[in-house]
């Protein structure tokens, strides 16, 4: 029997989209979005990322998904299916889910530390100066917490695509968003006067989200939020990472592919705005303009000291939304594990269980070497997009998100733009009988557009421009 009658599949297209969706709603959106809005002017960002999303994203997801559900392949022997001699693409795109995992799930790993401190109470601790510097430079508890997280991930690959990926997306999805729904409204609708008087509230916060400002905006500074979107949009929608071909290889070819590649789109932007809605207009209200300026530490230092501030309701609050960020980091790992599992299954003929028991490990040593990289191995390393004194995760996520998604992007628009033609992926798309709505657009994308503004990210990452 071949592997692909062997191979499972999404029983329907709502439970594609969810897993989908699950695998683009992670930390990317709900840590990395709300910073960067905050740091590129707002809603000038919010403006810029919907237009790339609609176009450059919408491009990398519809070729993905179609590559997947056309060669019924994981990614690392799909692009040989599809064009032999092209597999180095495969081996690529399989490299960056096996890089990204294990430092996925350390951080994973500090949101459930951060969830149990607030769960039990302690989350006046968790506001303190020093907390969460003290937490992942320790060197027993980050290991510890890393360990649960992953364990959470595999028992989910363990059991497989029906009964693990699709089952738990369409329990864990509903809850995600409706926290999400209920922080955003109550973020909306608080208020706080300072020591000095000044009172600020969510609303003040939210304008200060969605109005775009340009004070002192220049052309190099428009064309720096247009890459850090553009970067954004790798996170958000999980392309260039060999999820996309892996969930599209288990859709059913009588699943409507427009329709469930819209709705993932559509799932994704609002879950990354209602990020922003969540995060920003509360820490406005409680530290101002100047709280909005803590970058990637915006979740784990400026947060909870917000939550601390709001009184006896924050601890609530703080336990919602870091089960919320717990869920969320959760199916989004879950998507880069089962990506490399899927690849050892179909390139080496392996069980599932042999397959995830592998990439377990393969997990555990490199989070080891992650956790220790704050204690025992700690090194400071300056990388050539800028980045100054690194660490062992932050050298890992350049190594996959800055170096090898763009080039995993860049070849496979020129693989379908120019090598098999864009029609391979119209007529997947289109062979249930529905009209591609965007067609032209996808084609001048794949074949110019989406080529050029990666190259210039990957010309940015290497330190060029």
């Amino acid at each position: 029997m071949s592997t692909e009658k062997k191979r499972n599949s999404f029983t329907g297209s709502i439970g594609f989209v969810l897993a989908a969706a699950g695998s683009a709603v992670g930390l990317g959106n709900i840590w990395r979005f709300p910073y960067l809005a905050a740091k590129d002017g707002g809603g000038l960002f919010l403006v810029v990322y919907i237009v790339l999303a609609l176009t450059f994203g919408f491009t990398l997801l519809t070729t993905e998904i179609a590559i997947g559900r056309k060669t019924k392949q994981s990614p690392l022997t799909a692009y040989t299916k599809l064009k032999k001699g092209w597999g180095f693409l495969g081996i690529i795109s399989c490299l960056v889910p096996m890089i990204i995992m294990p430092y996925y799930c350390v951080i994973g790993g500090w949101v459930v530390k951060y969830f149990i401190a607030f769960l039990t109470g302690d989350g006046v601790n968790a506001a303190a100066d020093g907390y969460f510097t003290g937490h992942i430079t320790s060197e027993v508890q980050p290991l510890v917490f890393f360990i649960i997280f992953l364990g959470l991930c595999a028992f989910i690959v363990f059991r497989g695509v029906n009964k693990g990926i699709e089952s738990s997306s369409k329990v864990i999805m509903p809850i995600l968003l409706v926290l999400i729904l209920g922080i955003s409204v109550f973020s909306l609708t608080i208020n706080h006067t300072d020591a000095e008087g000044v009172t600020r509230t969510g609303l003040e916060g939210f304008k200060v989200y969605v109005i775009p400002n340009l004070d002192g905006m220049t052309v190099s500074k428009f064309l720096g939020v247009v890459t850090d979107a553009m970067g954004q949009l790798f996170f958000s929608l999980s392309v260039a990472m060999g999820i996309m071909i892996t969930y599209g290889s288990y859709v059913k070819d009588e699943d409507n592919l427009v329709r469930s590649i819209n709705q993932i789109e559509i799932f994704d932007t609002v879950v990354a705005f209602l990020a922003g809605v969540m995060i920003i207009p509360a820490v406005y209200t409680f530290m101002g303009t100047e709280g909005m300026t803590a970058g990637p530490g915006l979740m784990f230092v400026s947060l909870p000291k917000v939550f601390e501030a709001m009184g006896a309701v924050g601890n609530v609050i703080g336990c919602l939304f870091f089960a919320m960020v717990l869920f969320a980091a959760l199916t989004s790992a879950v998507s880069v594990m089962e990506a490399v599992v899927s690849c050892l299954m179909d390139k080496f003929h392996l069980s599932r269980i042999k397959a995830a028991i592998i990439e377990t490990i393969i997990a555990v040593v490199g989070g080891v070497a992650v956790c220790l990289g704050y204690n025992k191995w700690y090194m400071e390393v300056d990388l050539p997009n800028g980045a100054e004194n690194q660490q062992i995760l932050d050298i890992m996520d350049y190594i996959s998100n800055s170096l090898m998604m763009p080039i995993v992007a860049i070849g496979t628009c020129i693989l379908i733009g120019w090598i098999v033609k864009p029609k391979t992926v119209i007529d997947e798309v289109e062979k249930t009988g529905h009209k591609f709505g965007r067609k032209t657009l996808y084609i001048v994308m794949i074949k110019i557009i989406a080529p050029i503004f990666l190259a210039i990210l990957l010309l940015q990452s290497l330190g060029v421009l």
